[in-house]
């Protein structure tokens, strides 16, 4: 299961010193339910090695305006709290894998 990133939680875990990928998502969002489970397997498979998680839009506020988040999901992968790499829109397990891959 993949970490509920919240703006309190957000820096302890940006500054981990991993590769951290934020799903930005939202209850009401169709296309967010498809990525859902795809992030949560990624969580599973890449323990240990990126830090994978799930931010809820709706919540919070703060991290979501200091990325600039406009349309959901948007999947950011960040190293020390910069972001390197996005995805913005539903899209396949292989396309966010050879992301992980490609910056871990």
């Amino acid at each position: 299961m993949a970490l509920q990133i919240t703006d309190s939680n957000f820096n302890e875990y940006a500054s981990a010193g991993k590769l951290m990928v934020l799903d930005f998502w939202a209850e009401w969002c169709g296309p967010c339910r498809m990525v859902s489970p795809i992030i949560d397997e990624l969580s599973n498979e890449y323990e240990g090695r990126a830090i994978i998680g799930k931010m809820d839009v709706d919540n919070n506020d703060e991290v979501v305006s200091q990325f600039g988040i406009r349309n959901i999901p948007t999947v950011l992968f960040l190293k020390d709290g910069q972001v390197v790499d996005k995805i913005v829109g539903a899209t396949s397990k292989d396309k966010f894998v050879a992301k992980i891959e490609a910056l871990l």
